[in-house]
């Protein structure tokens, strides 16, 4: 029945909360296949937060304990390919960088640091920056701020076909 209703839908919005919590109950459903198949056809698609992690090829969980800034990558929706978003980046998202960059399964991977009150919007193929903040693109130590209203080079298209495989395949 959800699957069903998902297929109509315009509007779908990934809320925050625990990052490893939305891939866990989505990923492999016919109700996110749904979810993929409305947004092909025009439907919205956002999250904030843990639901705009959980849109990427992985989201970045707790190592231990709830509050800890230690991250491990696990497999999310894989919408954009080898991608992990890394939210409230210039409050204290940024405190997750080390661990996310080290030998933690991310090697090569794109971190997108978003600020508070802000996206980067797929939209007329490409990326926006948009909002009261920025985003930031971090690749191979290299990185790359982009101010509201700005274009961002460097993020992959979102997978368009087989958006409902399993990341890394």
């Amino acid at each position: 029945m959800t699957a069903a209703r998902a297929a109509s839908g315009a509007l779908f919005y990934l809320c925050g909360g625990d990052p490893g919590v939305v891939p866990k109950v989505l990923a492999g459903t016919s109700t996110w296949s749904a979810i993929v198949e409305a947004w092909r056809g025009g439907a919205a698609l956002a999250g904030s937060s843990a639901g705009a992690m959980a849109l990427a090829e992985w989201t970045l969980i707790r190592d231990r304990v709830p509050g800890d800034a230690v991250r491990q990558p696990r497999p999310a929706l894989g919408l954009v390919r080898g991608v992990a978003v890394i939210p409230h980046f210039e409050t204290f998202g940024h405190r997750w960088l080390p661990s996310t960059q080290g030998p933690s399964g991310l090697a090569g991977a794109t971190l997108l640091g978003i600020d508070e009150r802000s996206a980067a919007i797929w939209v007329d193929g490409r990326w926006l920056a948009l909002g009261a903040g920025g985003v930031t693109i971090m690749r191979a130590g290299e990185e790359v701020r982009f101010e509201p209203g700005q274009e961002i080079d460097g993020l992959p298209a979102p997978r368009q076909s087989d958006a409902t495989a399993s990341p890394g395949t």
